[in-house]
């Protein structure tokens, strides 16, 4: 008997964080169902994990309705998308010597865990396409953020002939088509942020302020929940820790504490982490301090699966969307 992802999760998945993520994964939907909207806060390698296989098609759905990630996750989509047969995976990674990073260095393979970014394939080539365009805006006067830039690379048609994954499993390719917003706090700190401040110190680009700055996310981010918020629920899905999720869910007690405007609370929340609970951890703090930030109300639906995303999150999804 074939089971649906619904149907083998009911089975099997009745107690301790598997009992969480059904319970975590019913609320999901049924914030949905409710009218609700959601906003996924994406830290860790996931796009490296290959989520896109999953996460894509929640977007497609309309599951998910704007994302929060690093730098990294943003960029590392795309270089999955046009250089993935050039990855390298290293399975016994654990067992690693010094001296075997230094032969992955040499042979110029950016490892990520199990898995090696190639250097020349994936990130000098997206370097040069989206330099082009950031010269382009500079020379302009224009300013566009930096998941802006990725979207009019990947809406112009230029990389299709380097795709060597489905296109269908590229989250950033979707988030593209349907016009979703992303907001990327900490943006320098990625390898296009580092090469973006490169090519400012050596002149290539006049205006650092070319690609729009953290600030700038914010407040949008601000006009974005002002302006969802009024016409549904917006729930908060976060898969890790740091500043994706930390910079993203502040604009709630902004809103409402700095600028006095009564606006309504995070209406779900869910964080899929691997950091051991503690008061002292932002990561790892349970939902209900969060009470005490003005973030999420008492009678907000709340989950934490302590888990690996990478097993829960693609589990969740399928959840979600029926499969």
């Amino acid at each position: 008997m074939t089971l649906t992802m619904r149907e083998f999760a009911h089975r099997h998945f009745r107690h301790f964080n598997a009992a969480c993520l059904v319970d975590a994964a019913e609320a999901y939907v049924s914030h949905l169902e409710r009218g609700g909207k959601m906003l996924l806060a994406m830290a860790g390698a996931m796009s490296t994990a290959e989520l896109g296989i999953s996460l894509a098609e929640m977007i497609r759905q309309g599951k998910i309705h704007a994302v929060s990630c690093t730098g990294a996750n943003l960029e590392e989509d795309v270089f999955n998308l046009v250089a993935h047969n050039h990855y390298v995976r290293v399975p016994h990674y654990r067992h690693l010597s010094p001296e075997d990073e230094v032969a992955l260095l040499k042979r110029h393979l950016n490892r990520v865990t199990d898995t090696c970014i190639p250097e020349e394939e994936a990130i000098r080539r997206i370097e040069g396409e989206v330099l082009s365009l950031w010269q382009a805006a500079d020379a302009k006067g224009e300013r566009f953020f930096p998941h802006e830039f990725l979207y009019q690379l990947l809406l112009s048609g230029k990389l299709v002939k380097h795709y060597q994954i489905d296109p269908k499993n590229s989250w950033l390719l979707a988030a593209a088509e349907r016009g979703i917003p992303i907001f990327v706090p900490g943006w320098e700190d990625s390898t296009l942020g580092n090469i973006y401040a490169s090519h400012v110190i050596q002149g290539d680009i006049r205006n650092v302020h070319t690609v729009k700055s953290g600030i700038e996310y914010m407040t949008g981010l601000a006009e974005w929940y002002r302006s969802s918020v009024n016409q549904a629920s917006i729930g908060f899905f976060q898969i890790g820790g740091g500043i994706a999720g930390d910079f993203t869910i502040c604009v709630v007690p902004m809103l409402r504490q700095d600028l006095r405007e009564d606006v309504p609370l995070w209406g779900y929340f869910c964080q899929i982490s691997d950091s051991t609970t503690s008061y002292g951890s932002y990561s790892g703090a349970v939902p209900n301090e969060k009470i005490t930030w003005e973030k999420i109300a008492p009678d907000t639906p709340r989950f934490i699966v302590e888990s690996d995303a990478t097993i829960v999150a693609p589990l969740l999804f399928a959840f979600v969307l029926g499969e």
